[in-house]
């Protein structure tokens, strides 16, 4: 099996937010493996996709990932 790129980690974390964080902190070490290795600074996520679209739960989210080493962007804000 191949390594995920950085477009197909960030779908498997909208997938987990979609199903209520399941698995979130694995498919957050998997992104930031991905990040490290692609040479990335950020993840940049599209807050439309977010469960919660606002600006709480957009700093929610990058302060959890945050603590996790992933620094997030939000495209379009």
């Amino acid at each position: 099996m191949s390594e995920p790129n950085l477009a197909e980690a960030i779908d498997a974390i909208y997938a987990s937010l979609a199903a209520d964080n399941a698995d979130l902190d694995t498919h957050i070490a998997n992104l930031k493996r991905v990040m490290a290795r692609e040479g990335a600074k950020e993840a940049v996520f599209e807050p439309a996709r977010l469960a919660q679209n606002n600006r709480a739960g957009r700093k929610t989210m990058q302060a959890y990932f945050r603590q996790r080493g992933v620094k997030v962007a939000f495209s379009g804000t």
